[in-house]
């Protein structure tokens, strides 16, 4: 039914009065990669984790029936990577493929008449309208504004069909962003501003965050809120209280999703970010509120000199919000100046079902896993959900004279086998030494009872469990020691080195790097350290410190090709 409404939304609009300029001169906000680009104008298509080679060919007949593929496509989001080239052939590809969609898709046709892929598609149109319109016919301009007329008119009608949460915001911001800059469609403004207002206070919290609890998709809200703040501003318009707020509210909070390194925090289905891409959202912003010191979407950070240290330190996210959540209660995530060292797997939703189920697991993330059952459990719906989540029991952060401490609890084991996971985290106030203890317990007597109960139903009376910590794939891991730790160098010349104390085991695994962008999972490396619960509990300890001979500061200028053939 939602389709059919959208088609006959768009039919109608496409009948409705076309502008025939712009009230001022567009400028590009959205930001591309030349990599990309250059990809594209050699004919390698990788949309939504899919590559498709086809030289010579026209974007909308590429051979492939892959519906992700195709609404990454209809987006437009690839106009900034060509932008960011910008040399003839880019721009011809560019232009070639934008009228293409206009002759095959232009009449309400396609998957890309929804309200957030039509937003998304406008505010790339707008943005590069120079560069596709440069040298083009009167005739072809005038089909190019009817277009963006007629879309315009869509978003008008149907912007309340687009889910809450980061889908609507690209419908709304579309909606205004067009509304603004095209002649003659100033009526559609006023509306969508309410509506856009209405959403901030909605769907972001007080502390600035989101349901969903995702990173990546808290950055692209940003970015599309102060996006169409500067466009009200821009055209002499206020913006109303609860836009602006949302934005002073969420600035913080990104900034303590940020990692030494610049990238997000890859939690519950978001990535790091194009590199750059938060830096230049928070000074587009013009806020300049520094870190929150409490939890930051349910996020805990804690820094060091060089170091960032980033926790899980909340439940999953619950209901409609937890269709990408991940069952990383307690897992952390450490980077150190300009590299990564400790990871999640992250997001597996480009590369399948089977991976992206895997991704959202436990054992995908820097923490401790009991006898392979997450901490968090899936529902058998579509989507699957969050239907079991473990709940966060205690969150005591202090300082001390040693550093930064946090100590956390979950119970995400207590139904199952009686235990509380309790994590210890210290990281010193020069970044150069991170302590952690995890310690499994049946606090109770009831869960002393259902532990006992567990126990006996094993050959071995002994409850196995896992800590895992996954390492970034540029970080060559070795054992060291005679077994007794392992040694880590980054790309950087740092060497850290990691001990441990009371596990049974220590061994060095192979893990993987979920990344977006790439074509197949990166090959990575994972320390664990193995052990059981033989009584009523269970304690491990651990550091992670620099080499002794490790410098303070490195000159760290080694830079990371794009990945789009790996």
């Amino acid at each position: 039914m939602t389709r059919w409404q959208n088609r006959l939304a768009a039919w109608r609009a496409s009948h409705s009065h076309a502008a025939t300029g712009f009230v001022s001169q567009p400028e590009p906000r959205s930001i591309g990669l030349y990599a990309r680009g250059k990809q594209l104008t050699a004919g390698n298509f990788l949309f939504a984790g899919h590559l498709v080679e086809a030289p010579g060919t026209m974007l909308w007949d590429v051979p492939t029936t892959m519906p992700k593929f195709w609404a990454d496509a209809h987006g437009f989001a690839w106009l900034d990577d060509l932008a960011a080239v910008g040399d003839p052939i880019a721009k011809s590809r560019a232009q070639d493929w934008t009228w293409g969609w206009l002759s095959q898709f232009g009449k309400g046709k396609g998957p890309g008449w929804t309200p957030d892929l039509t937003g998304r598609r406008l505010i790339r149109w707008i943005n590069h309208a120079i560069f596709l319109m440069n040298g083009r016919s009167s005739d072809d301009t005038r089909l190019y504004f009817a277009a963006l007329s007629a879309q315009t008119m869509f978003l008008s009608r149907r912007w309340h069909a687009s889910a809450p949460g980061l889908p609507r915001f690209e419908a709304l911001t579309g909606l205004i962003y067009a509304g603004l800059a095209l002649t003659g469609m100033e009526k559609v403004v006023a509306p969508a501003v309410a509506a856009l207002a209405r959403e901030c206070e909605a769907e972001v919290d007080e502390h600035g965050g989101l349901p969903t609890r995702n990173p990546e998709e808290l950055l692209d809200v940003f970015t599309l809120l102060t996006w169409a703040a500067q466009a009200l501003g821009q055209a002499g318009q206020n913006v109303p209280q609860a836009h602006r707020a949302a934005i002073e509210r969420i600035a913080p909070t990104l900034r303590s999703l940020r990692h030494a390194d610049g990238s997000l925090a890859r939690f519950h289905g978001g990535g790091r970010g194009m590199e750059g891409r938060l830096d230049h959202a928070l000074a587009a912003s013009g806020v300049k509120a520094a870190p929150g010191t409490g939890p930051a979407m349910g996020f805990l950070r804690l820094s060091g000199a060089r170091t960032s240290v980033i926790i899980d330190a909340s439940d999953p996210p619950g209901g409609d919000a937890g269709a990408s959540a991940h069952a990383s209660t307690l897992a952390f995530e450490m980077t150190s100046g300009r590299r990564a060292v400790i990871v999640s797997c992250g997001n597996g939703a480009p590369f399948g079902a089977e991976w992206h189920r895997a991704g959202r697991a436990t054992p995908s993330h820097s923490t401790l896993t009991v006898e392979g059952y997450s901490s968090s459990r899936l529902n058998r719906g579509t989507p699957e959900l969050m239907a079991d989540r473990a709940h966060v029991t205690q969150t005591r952060p202090t300082e001390t004279a040693d550093g930064h401490v946090l100590r956390i609890a979950h119970d995400g084991w207590v139904a199952t086998h009686g235990l509380t996971h309790a994590r210890l985290l210290v990281l010193s106030h020069d970044g150069r030494h991170l302590g952690g203890q995890d310690e499994l317990t049946a606090i109770s007597a009831e869960d002393r009872t259902r532990l006992a109960a567990v126990m006996k139903r094993k050959s071995t009376s002994e409850i196995r469990f896992a800590i895992r910590f996954h390492l970034h794939p540029d970080v060559d891991a070795a054992i060291d020691l005679g077994g007794n730790a392992v040694s880590l160098a980054l790309k950087s010349g740092e060497i850290w080195i990691f001990r441990h104390s009371g596990a049974q085991g220590l061994s060095l695994e192979p893990s993987v790097y979920l990344e977006k962008g790439r074509l197949n999972p990166r090959a990575s490396k994972q320390i664990v350290l193995s052990g059981h619960v033989s009584a009523f509990d269970a304690v491990i300890g651990w550091t992670l410190a620099k080499a002794q001979d490790t410098p303070l500061a490195i000159r760290d200028l080694e830079t990371d090709p794009f990945p789009i053939t790996v």
